[in-house]
């Protein structure tokens, strides 16, 4: 009779600490897309690495935008040449996909995927591996209009440099110098277009510049205010800033966009910008949209400290694939328990 009690006692023990996790999981993934981001001095400085957009978020009650019933859609900020964080955020979105299924789960991408960053090319790689694999929107940034740009007028680069596209040359394998003239543009964009492979620059040209689903609307850089969706010019879904980060008005959709950093996501009544300056802070935003619920994708490596002993590491190795199926297995069947 003892032994039998204590066994029930450590069953129920065992029941209410997973309890306590599923809890904790819901919580946590709520309070990480509510954060407040410290407050910093204004700088409209938009060329330097370092500087983000520092307007104070207004985290008063948003717009109720809606998807349609059954679709789930995964939006992912710029990515700026981290291909480290992309693969490891396509690989969360397969858990959480698996933890939480979905009929049609969507992932739309916000553009900026090239430059700055030092893996342009191994980002285009896995971007044309998930179009393969997953249903997906590939929008287009300012920075994805560069490199057709270079190849039919080398002096582009002028420009370009200023945005990061020495790193995507040298990802090509080039080696450009720090300011280069005219004679050493025109051999490079040459040279670019030996060693970039055409089905990097079809999917390039094949680019969107806005995907509208239900409530939502997602550019990369926003929309003119006082303007409709379908009179909207590329010009300003690629670079717009301040009149549309300012203004406060409904618009006709809920906007989802990037193009300008923020330290972390910063939700409005009207609009959400998810460009969280991967390149530089080593974070890469996504969301996930269900319904009228807009949360954080929860990073599922600090789900694996805790619920599976697995401990994250920096480097890949050959065993990583299978201790991430493991631990996905596993953490699927404790949270489902």
């Amino acid at each position: 009779m003892i032994v039998g009690g204590r066994l029930q006692l450590r069953f129920l023990t065992i029941h209410i600490i997973l309890n306590t996790a599923k809890v904790f999981v819901v919580i946590f993934r709520a309070s990480l897309f509510w954060r407040r981001r410290p407050p910093r001095s204004p700088d409209t400085s938009f060329q330097r690495p370092d500087i983000v957009w520092n307007s104070p978020s207004l985290q008063s009650e948003r717009a109720a935008a809606r998807l349609p019933d059954g679709l789930r859609i995964y939006a992912i900020g710029d990515i700026h040449g981290r291909a480290d964080l992309l693969a490891a955020l396509l690989r969360q979105i397969d858990v959480d996909c698996t933890l939480y299924p979905s009929s049609r789960p969507i992932v739309v991408f916000i553009g900026d995927y090239i430059d700055r960053g030092s893996a342009s090319r191994e980002v285009l790689d896995l971007l044309l591996g998930c179009e393969r694999t997953k249903e997906a929107v590939f929008l287009k940034g300012n920075h994805e209009t560069f490199v057709h740009l270079f190849l039919s007028a080398p002096a582009v680069l002028d420009e370009w440099r200023l945005c990061g596209g020495l790193e995507t040359l040298v990802s090509y394998g080039l080696k450009p110098s720090i300011n280069p003239g005219a004679a050493e543009q025109r051999r490079l964009a040459k040279e670019l277009a030996k060693s970039i492979p055409k089905p990097h620059l079809k999917f390039l040209d094949s680019l969107k510049l806005s995907f509208s689903c239900g409530d939502f609307l997602f550019v990369h850089a926003g929309i003119r205010p006082g303007v409709p969706i379908r009179k909207q010019g590329e010009e300003d879904l690629l670079w717009i800033r301040e009149e549309f980060l300012s203004c406060e008005q409904p618009f006709e959709k809920f906007v989802v966009h990037g193009h300008t950093p923020v330290c972390t996501p910063d939700i409005r009544s009207n609009r959400i910008n998810i460009d969280t300056g991967a390149f530089a802070t080593g974070r890469l935003t996504c969301i996930v949209i269900e319904g009228t619920a807009m949360v954080p994708l929860i990073d599922v490596r600090e789900c694996m400290r805790s619920a599976t002993g697995i401990s994250a590491r920096n480097t890949q190795t050959r065993m990583e694939p299978a201790a991430w199926a493991v631990a996905t297995q596993n953490l699927a069947r404790r949270l489902k328990a």
